[in-house]
């Protein structure tokens, strides 16, 4: 197996290189400071953006599987028919080179990534656990790592909720690359082999801030910008703080990316358009057990009233209300392939009720509720109620 899949872990920017080499005629240890990382990126950058003009790609399939979207990356030596990958920047087609502003480290990286598909199926935000095959190569040429064609599991964010299954985490520069891409088709064989199409795929050249910076790691030595050429096939959305709402769904400006703001090593000078922290108590959404820190925590918020489970009574006639005993984020339908039970659930989260006032002529309170009307489970854009530190009702 891949011998760095389980060394996919930034280390902290705190740690510093240590030098077995003897001090005068003791054993004291050298402690070698890391570089700078604001000068350390410069050098990086001057060095992608040289092999973006200095190198072409190739995109290959191998005989009966047309999808395969295999890369290889080769110096110019006939610029009229070798265009640089640096050519590709903006492009108004496919292959397309592409950069994303990256804050981290309390610097901004320009990353350079190039797209050879989009793919047809979901983005992946940069918590969610991934299914991708890789190849890994320094600027040099030489290939540090690969997936060897067998399709491996990887965390975009270092913990996964549900338990360790194998995942490897992964370096940031995976986080924040693979949400530009989409997820493809998945088809099962008779004999339980899981083939993948129309998966995005695409390659991403990291500044050594965004991989191991200071580490040495295998073949990789210390500040090495790095060149990951990738197929993003699957994922699986995580709930971190395990309030039943997706991380994906708790992404507040819509961005595709999530950040804990409580590292303040990594993020010294938290960015405004990047906070997705609905009470603005410094703990992201996905990360909150009470969002809108109203004192109640979002699992009790979407819980489901104990007479609105399963088949009741509304308005004088049968109703399903679903079987869960909580709300999903919106309204579900019934799946097809599990004939034998039925997943329908015909609300959401509700947001504050809109309805008539229990007594209409006394203004709205804990005791004098307004009722629930069926747009307030699905009106498309409501406030829903865990993001919405009106709901329950405060004492007065």
């Amino acid at each position: 197996m891949n011998k760095f899949k389980y060394y996919f872990i930034l280390l902290l920017a705190g740690i510093a290189l240590v030098s077995c080499s003897k001090k005068d005629d003791d054993d004291d240890v050298v402690v070698v400071p890391l570089r700078d990382y604001t000068e350390q990126y410069k050098a990086d950058n001057d060095s992608i953006v040289k092999y973006l003009n200095n190198n072409y790609i190739t995109v290959t399939n191998n005989a009966g599987k047309p999808d395969d979207q295999d890369v290889v990356i080769s110096k110019i030596t006939d610029p009229a028919t070798q265009p640089s990958i640096m050519s590709y920047l903006n492009s108004a087609t496919f292959p397309k080179l592409l950069t994303r502003d990256v804050y981290n480290d309390d610097i901004t990286y320009k990353v350079y990534y190039l797209i050879l598909r989009e793919g047809t199926g979901q983005n992946p935000v940069n918590t969610d656990k991934v299914v991708v095959d890789y190849k890994g190569n320094l600027l040099n040429g030489t290939v540090f790592d690969s997936s060897n064609g067998i399709p491996i599991k990887a965390l975009l964010w270092p913990y996964d909720p549900r338990g360790a299954d194998g995942s490897a985490p992964v370096i940031d520069g995976w986080s924040e690359i693979f949400p530009k891409f989409k997820t493809g088709v998945s088809t099962t064989a008779s004999n339980g082999v899981i083939s993948y199409t129309d998966f995005g795929a695409g390659v991403m050249f990291l500044p050594s801030g965004l991989a191991y910076y200071g580490s040495v790691q295998g073949d990789i030595p210390a500040y090495s910008p790095i060149v990951f050429s990738f197929k993003l096939y699957d994922l699986q959305r995580l709930d971190h703080d395990q309030d039943g709402v997706y991380d994906y769904q708790e992404d507040i400006n819509n961005d595709g990316y999530l950040y804990d703001f409580r590292d303040t090593a990594k993020y010294p000078k938290a960015p405004d358009n990047l906070v997705d922290d609905t009470d603005k108590d410094g703990i992201a959404d996905f990360a909150d057990y009470d969002d809108d820190g109203d004192g109640y925590t979002t699992l009790f918020e979407r819980a489901k009233p104990a007479a609105e489970i399963g088949w009741g009574t509304k308005d004088g006639e049968q109703f399903n209300y679903g079987i869960a005993k909580y709300y999903p984020w919106d309204k579900a339908v019934d799946n097809p392939a599990t004939p034998n039970t039925d997943e329908t659930e015909p609300r959401g989260i509700p947001r504050r009720p809109t309805g008539a006032l229990t007594d209409p002529n006394k203004e709205e309170s804990i005791s004098n509720p307004k009722k629930f009307v069926d747009d307030d489970y699905t009106a498309a854009g409501r406030l829903r109620i865990h993001l919405d530190k009106t709901y329950p009702y405060q004492k007065k």
